[in-house]
This record gives C-alpha cells, structure tokens and sequence, in this order.
C-alpha cells in the first residue's frame, strides 16, 4: 500500500485547522453559521490554502452528509476545461436535485484561470439558473484570468503568501508526529526554498525524511535544487573584488554539486541582491547584469559562457 503524502495527510479538515488567513477564514465562518454564501473566487499564489479552505468550508456547511459527487464535485479546470465539459458535467450536476438535508450542492473548480473563454462564458450562465440549488467556488493564481461578467457574479477572496512563523509552526508540528528530528538551520532551509508555499515545503519535508531522519539545510537545499543563500553571497562577493578564477571555482562546485540550470542560478542570485549590504549603485548595476545574461540565455546562448560572462562583468565593476 502506497503511503498517503504528508500534504494529503495533514491537510486541514475544517476551517479552524486552516493555517494562516485569519481574516479570511472569519469571513468563511460567516458563511457556516448563516448555512448560505455567494459564489466565490478564491485567488492567490500556489501552497496558500486555497483548495483546502474550499474543502473545509464545504465541510463545516454540509457537514456529515458531504457525499463527493452527491453533495459537492471537485474538478480541476485546468484538466476539464472546455465548453462540453461546462454543458454536460458541471450543467448536469447542478441542476440535479439530492435528497440529502444540505443547503445547497457546491461544485469546486480548481484552477479555473485555465479555462477557455467559451468555457467561461458557458459557466456564467449555468451559475445564474442553477444559483438556488448549487453554489460554485472558482480557485484560481490569477483572478484577472476569469472574465468579469463571472467576477460580478462573485465574491473574491484574495489569498497571500504565509507568514514564516505559521510555516514553522505547521513544519514543527508535521515532524513532531512524524518523529523527525527538524534542525533549526533545516527548518530555516525548508522556510527558504518554500518561498512563501506550504505545500512545497512539506513535500520538502517529506523527501528530506527519506534520505535521512535528522533534517539539515544541506539535504533541504540538494532536495529542492536550490543553493545555500551563503554560497551565493560570498560568489557575489568574490567576483566584486576583482577574484575572477577563484569565483569561477565556487561557480564550478555550486553547478556540479547542484545541477542547477543557469536561469535558476541567475533566479537565485536576483533574490539575493537585495539582501545584500551593499551600495545601492552597485546592486542596480548587478541587476542589469542579471537582466542582460537572462535576456542572452533566452534567445539560446551558451549556459557555461553566459555564467562566466556573468562573473567577468562583476569582477570589472570593481
């Protein structure tokens, strides 16, 4: 049997157990006690709780009776979604009546920025007839992507990126349970490569695990192809002081040990820039840098070249 994933595992299963977004789980609430709501579009990034807060809230409404595919039906739009899925599917199941004792049936359309604009245009219509017996929720990254007759049909929720204090919190309770033993430097790791996504940081976790119990920052950052924010400081560093080969050398280690690609690389160093005490000037002039080895790497330019060209440029700065 194949072991149950640790983000399936501990999802949350009402809205109390939600991590983060206390306001708008306070909100959700309002809905469970007055046993209605609106449609709803939940927007945001990726690993914010979006489709879990759906879930709960069908569960806190419907309660026991949550039947799937009787009382409520998940779909992922970016999979069904075109116009006939919308006529035959969705149509169907939201005009069927249930003998279940629930307000209403709830249908949950996971990434629905993906679907086609006839598809939409389709959906609009369905919520309208169909509004008294079954309410949709539409999870999406970008709101901007659902057309607006749909959005004014709608209330929006706005999901942001979590907090580090509940990631942490969540991390240290997961391998808690799990009997792992989470070092502070790879719990600061798991925070760092997350970026904000709690999701990919608990499938982190898990990896992380399987190699070893004890979770340190170097299995966290070889897990998710990421290098240590130190390493790439003290390249920067290095290369500013004029130190060409023996930056080089640190490159050669950092791309042989982590097989990063040159844009994930350049991606990295973007983000550190700023962290970094340096003048203002000067990060301006490393970012143009970035931007010019990132444009070149786009139109097809040699990786290898590209890195080294990117290293001269900082060592001439000096």
């Amino acid at each position: 049997m194949i072991e149950q994933p640790f983000v399936e595992k501990y999802r949350p299963r009402h809205l109390d157990d939600v991590v983060g977004q206390t306001q708008i789980v306070d909100r959700l609430k309002k809905f469970v006690s007055d046993a209605t709501m609106p449609h709803l579009i939940f927007a945001g990034p990726a690993g914010t709780g979006k489709t879990t807060s759906a879930l709960a809230l069908v569960r806190d409404i419907q309660k026991s009776k949550m039947k799937h595919h009787q009382t409520y039906l998940e779909l992922n739009a970016s999979d069904a979604r075109g116009i006939d899925v919308i006529r035959t599917l969705v149509k169907e199941f939201a005009k069927t009546v249930v003998t279940e004792d629930i307000p209403f049936k709830v249908i949950i359309l996971d990434e629905a920025d993906h679907m086609t604009g006839a598809a939409q245009q389709a959906l609009r219509r369905t919520m309208e007839n169909y509004t008294h017996i079954c309410r949709m929720i539409l999870i999406c990254n970008y709101s901007n992507q659902i057309i607006l007759p749909i959005q004014s049909r709608c209330v929006v929720f706005r999901f942001s990126r979590l907090a580090k204090e509940e990631i942490k919190t969540r991390l240290e309770y997961i391998a808690k349970v799990e009997k792992i033993k989470l070092t502070p430097k790879g719990l600061e790791a798991l925070y760092y490569v997350a970026n904000g996504d709690l999701r990919r940081a608990v499938n982190y976790l898990q990896a992380s695990s399987s190699i070893n119990n004890e979770i340190q920052e170097e299995i966290v950052y070889k897990i998710a192809g990421r290098i240590s924010p130190e390493d790439i400081r003290k390249m920067i560093l290095i290369a500013l002081e004029g130190k060409l080969m023996e930056a080089k050398a640190i490159l050669d280690t950092l791309t042989l040990e982590y097989g990063l690609s040159a844009r994930n690389l350049l991606s990295q160093m973007h983000s550190e820039i700023y962290e970094m005490n340096i003048e203002e000037l000067l990060k301006m002039r490393i970012i143009r840098i970035l931007a010019q080895i990132e444009y070149r790497l786009s139109r097809g330019a040699t990786e290898t070249v590209q890195l080294n060209a990117l290293l001269a440029k900082l060592c001439l700065l000096k």
